[in-house]
């Protein structure tokens, strides 16, 4: 989970719990371009995802309306760069993949990074913020927070930018209060490079809601930000919408009709994704499974009032495997299986098939 806290001069400072890169069996770390695509795609969406978020309303982390208002924007500002993910609220925290607090009283704001969310029990915030987003540097900590919702990583910790840090100064800084971090921690959190495949593009965009504002004196090199530190506009940059839409291309073909027992083959690059409609004629559980060489996400869906609803999911990138759902689907019943090819494999062709 990310951790944002403010420091002494009350501006924030965040960084990201350790998170350590997966690691790949010898075969796979030896192949770079696999290897990339799989670290890159970790934690990221299916396209046309559709994303349920709800606010506590009661207890430690009950959020005030006008904070709730300003998430709500934020949510409509990312959905306003034309991305294939849709965000709805529902009134009960255990529908909602999003669930969001607030509480002044921790003084720290905190979202837990892409499909990491479902990993969060339904009692527990995947988002919390603690101080007011009313505020043009609060509206930008609202949309960094969701940045990490979506999968986006920490901009100051990109390879690419050439940051030189005054180590001992940024040591100093966070070992004290109101952080107190550990040496390690703020190696994790500052210091450390995240992966290249990781990183959003092949420069380091000063500029994007995912960067944060440092104070003089932390960063020695690039020298301009020496002596006059780091400050971020706290917009979304034009680096962070084309990312957005790279990964969450708005324009999308209509699903295909996929029939029992007939293969469907979809020859797709890393990232692509082809979405398949189910109709069962009979009420059993079924085996949904690709083939092929790729490394792929498979997700199910049931649509209900037509909105699609996640039933289950399987991830089968650098395993020796194909990525494979069993489930009971009933007859009369419309379901959705998107197909997103993690890496294509040697053929660039994979395959869906229920039966």
């Amino acid at each position: 989970m990310a951790r944002t806290s403010k420091d002494a001069g009350g501006k924030p400072l965040c960084g990201n719990i350790h998170r350590p890169v997966p690691q790949l069996p010898a075969a796979v770390a030896g192949d770079p371009g696999r290897a990339a695509a799989i670290i890159g795609a970790k934690g990221k969406w299916a396209n046309r995802t559709v994303l349920h978020y709800s606010f506590f309303t009661k207890g430690h982390y009950a959020i005030p309306k006008k904070q709730a208002d300003a998430v709500r924007a934020a949510f409509a500002e990312w959905k306003g760069v034309g991305i294939g993910l849709d965000f709805v609220e529902v009134p009960k925290l255990a529908e909602a993949e999003v669930r969001i607090g607030f509480s002044l009283a921790d003084g720290s704001s905190a979202s837990n990074v892409g499909r990491e969310i479902l990993m969060v029990p339904v009692t527990e915030p995947t988002t919390v913020y603690g101080w007011d987003l009313t505020t043009p540097y609060g509206h930008g900590t609202a949309l960094h927070e969701l940045g990490h919702v979506l999968g986006m990583e920490h901009e100051h910790q990109n390879p690419n930018a050439g940051i030189v840090w005054h180590e001992e100064a940024v040591y100093a800084e966070l070992g004290g209060p109101p952080n107190n971090w550990t040496r390690d921690t703020t190696f994790h959190n500052i210091l450390a490079k995240l992966p290249p495949s990781q990183v959003q593009g092949s420069t380091w965009d000063k500029d994007s809601i995912m960067e944060y504002e440092f104070g003089p004196g932390l960063i020695d090199l690039p020298e301009e930000f020496d002596v006059r530190g780091l400050t971020p506009p706290g917009t979304l940059s034009a680096a962070d919408k084309e990312w957005a839409v790279k990964w969450y291309p708005g324009a999308a073909a209509e699903p295909k009709r996929l029939d029992s027992f007939q293969a469907a083959p979809a020859r797709l690059a890393a990232g692509e994704q082809a979405d398949f409609v189910l109709k069962p004629e009979e009420s059993r559980k079924y085996r949904i499974e690709t083939t092929g060489a790729s490394d792929a996400l498979l997700l199910l869906f049931e649509m209900i009032d037509g909105e699609p609803r996640y039933l289950s999911g399987d991830d089968d990138s650098a395993q020796d495997r194909h990525a494979a759902i069993e489930h009971k689907l009933f007859a009369g019943r419309t379901y959705v299986a998107r197909l997103r090819v993690v890496h294509p494999g040697t053929s660039g062709t994979t395959s869906v098939q229920y039966s």
